[in-house]
């Protein structure tokens, strides 16, 4: 698919990308629950998630697969505040085939009526946002009740899963300089994103490694645009963070993937692709659940000066004089050789008489060589 195409996608279609991966779209949501009343009872998780998906359900507002709700309760609820929050949770929504109930040409056609005339996939989007933006208001502050306990969940899109909210923080930062004030030099714009979170076997070399391939990476991501650098590893961030358990084994086997474009076009167009979406690969029923953000371009400004720095060491390993240079140097100092006189006895089969030997040598000062 030639890079002027993903500009005319629309949040709700499917894409397949390379060597068997695709992303589909779906919708994240971060829950955040916190105590309505002075209960201290402990939380029971399972009924917090049945009490969330009844709730959608008699509201007319969605209906959700179980696993597709996921709700944590904090392990330090003793040593926390009245305030602070109990519980935390990711409620994903993946069919999103009720935003286009309508035909299209009806969608277009009421789009025209309203005295706009804009492509389909502009259509499609404007539908999508309008609904995604009217199901967190519904859901934001909602109360629930667990046996006479109540509870308050907020609900927010976290914002590496909204393009337009990334593409107004990178043109923030890009605004300002350092010291917050407006750069009046050259535009600037971002050209690196950072994928985290993805199965580490997805990107390598078949039958060969586990370990993410910068080659493998190369061909996924060169769909988007010409590429600058790469930097494809496992995410050894997220396995420091993680928790010892499950997850920190996953993490485990995750990586995490730099890309670099040369222009900002293609930059645009990979991070509105992967934003909202989750990975899939043809033949397995995992779904990785990935964020994808933008680098400050710091990343590969500090491995260049890292290779630099190294640079610098080698050439000044280099530059130091050799042990034969020192040794020469030293005996130019001065440092005269000595004559010594060796005897040792030697037979012939002859006469069997028993000679001394006499070998004279040269041998030089001994030197201690400072390191």
């Amino acid at each position: 698919m030639s890079s002027r195409n993903f500009k005319s996608i629309a949040p709700t279609e499917t894409l397949e990308i390379e060597k068997g991966l695709s992303v589909v779209p779906r919708v994240k949501l971060l829950l955040t629950i916190y105590r309505s009343d002075r209960s201290v009872k402990p939380i029971d998780e399972w009924q917090l998630k049945r009490s969330l998906l009844d709730y959608l359900k008699k509201n007319s507002l969605l209906t959700i697969p179980e696993e597709d709700l996921e709700i944590h309760s904090f392990k330090d609820l003793s040593k926390r505040n009245r305030e602070d929050p109990v519980a935390s949770g990711t409620l994903y929504v993946r069919d999103l085939g009720f935003i286009l109930h309508k035909d299209k040409a009806e969608l277009l056609l009421e789009n025209k009526k309203e005295g706009e005339v804009d492509e389909e996939w502009k259509v499609v989007e404007k539908k999508f946002f309008e609904w995604r933006s009217s199901f967190v208001k519904k859901l934001d502050g909602i109360e629930l009740s667990l046996q006479g306990v109540k509870f308050k969940a907020n609900a927010v899109v976290p914002i590496t899963d909204d393009f337009n909210e990334l593409k107004k923080s990178w043109e923030e930062f890009y605004a300002f300089d350092s010291r917050g004030v407006f750069s009046r030099i050259g535009k600037r714009q971002p050209d690196t994103l950072i994928l985290r979170g993805v199965p580490s076997r997805w990107f390598a070399e078949t039958r060969v490694s586990l370990e993410p391939s910068v080659l493998v990476s190369h061909t996924i991501f060169e769909v988007f645009g010409n590429i600058k650098n790469l930097n494809a590893t496992g995410d050894v961030d997220l396995l420091k963070n993680g928790e010892e358990g499950e997850d920190s084994i996953a993490s485990g086997l995750q990586c995490k993937i730099v890309v670099q474009f040369e222009k900002y076009d293609d930059f645009c167009n990979a991070m509105k692709v992967l934003c909202g979406r989750s990975m899939q690969k043809q033949g397995s029923r995992l779904r990785a659940e990935y964020e994808v953000t933008w680098d400050k371009g710091d990343f590969f400004r500090n491995s260049d000066q890292r290779n630099g720095r190294l640079q610098d060491t080698v050439e000044h390993h280099n530059k130091r004089p050799s042990i034969h240079s020192r040794l020469t140097q030293n005996d130019s100092e001065g440092s005269h050789p000595k004559r010594f006189k060796v005897e040792f006895p030697c037979s012939t089969e002859e006469d069997g008489h028993v000679d001394h030997l006499q070998i004279k040598y040269w041998k030089t000062k001994a030197y201690r060589l400072n390191s």
